[in-house]
């Protein structure tokens, strides 16, 4: 595994695509992406880099697999649950090798790490949650929202787009549209 630091990262939609689409350069920027935080993992919990290639390697054939099957519904980020993968193996792996003997404390420095992991799964839940919001919010609640939260473009350039006669009515609009998607945000 070569460690460049000047990986381009996949959006998760690309490596789901690209594995549907049998793409070779896809899966190896999917292997130089991810492998160093696995590569971490392992190295810090009793293991050395070619260790980490293979649950890196047994990783991505599960990923692989399960896309291909078609059974495959991310509900994390893909980082995440590669990420899951390769501790449930590697600790599979500890386990047949007697190197984890159950005591918990040969594992704090990495529970701080899961605390962060389960951290960023509730977070995509709730981004997934505030994405369906703003699909049931409507035009043109929708695209204020998104040019001013997302596109970060002005009141004024909101103003003008939709036709307000100022900018204090379109800071009035999207307070109103903001008061909406907080409505359907928690009726979900």
């Amino acid at each position: 595994m070569n460690n460049n630091l000047n990986v381009e990262m996949p959006t998760d939609s690309e490596v789901i695509i690209g594995i549907l689409n049998n793409s070779d350069s896809v899966l190896k920027k999917l292997y130089l992406a991810y492998f160093p935080m696995v590569l971490q993992l392992v190295i810090n919990n009793n293991g050395d880099e070619d260790e980490a290639k293979d649950i890196y390697q047994e990783a991505i054939i599960v990923l692989y697999n399960k896309v291909k099957r078609g059974d495959f519904e991310l509900s994390s980020k893909l980082k995440t649950y590669i990420y899951s993968i390769c501790r449930r193996l590697w600790l599979k792996r500890l386990k047949q090798l007697n190197k984890y003997g159950g005591d918990i404390k040969d594992f704090q420095e990495y529970l701080v790490v899961e605390d962060e992991v389960e951290k960023h799964e509730e977070r995509d839940i709730q981004l997934n949650k505030m994405g369906d919001a703003l699909k049931l919010l409507g035009e043109p609640c929708k695209t204020i929202m998104e040019d001013f939260y997302m596109h970060n473009r002005s009141m004024q350039d909101i103003c003008e787009r939709f036709g307000y006669t100022n900018a204090d009515n379109a800071k009035t609009q999207k307070y109103k549209c903001l008061q909406r998607l907080k409505k359907l945000f928690f009726q979900q």
